[in-house]
């Protein structure tokens, strides 16, 4: 293991020792848990749901006139684009 150094306020010191006690952890050992997690999360892309796409469906004014025939090509464009 890397020793490192950190300085924290003094009310994150205090629900950090908290939140280790009440673990029954060390305030190193919860550290490097919450290091790994936000590590882990940020290594991960998020998750696009069905639910993220439908919020967007009505949201705006595209200025076409087919847009209700061709949602899901003009959809397709735009997540082409994104991706690409």
């Amino acid at each position: 293991m890397q020793r490192t150094q950190i300085y924290l306020y003094p009310e994150q010191h205090r629900a950090l020792l908290d939140e280790a006690a009440k673990k029954g952890v060390s305030l190193a050992k919860l550290i490097r848990q919450i290091v790994t997690e936000h590590l882990n999360r940020q290594a991960r892309p998020a998750a696009t749901t069905k639910e993220t796409y439908l919020r967007i469906v009505g949201i705006g004014a595209s200025g076409k006139a087919d847009i209700s025939e061709r949602h899901d090509h003009y959809l397709a464009e735009v997540l082409k684009s994104d991706n690409g």
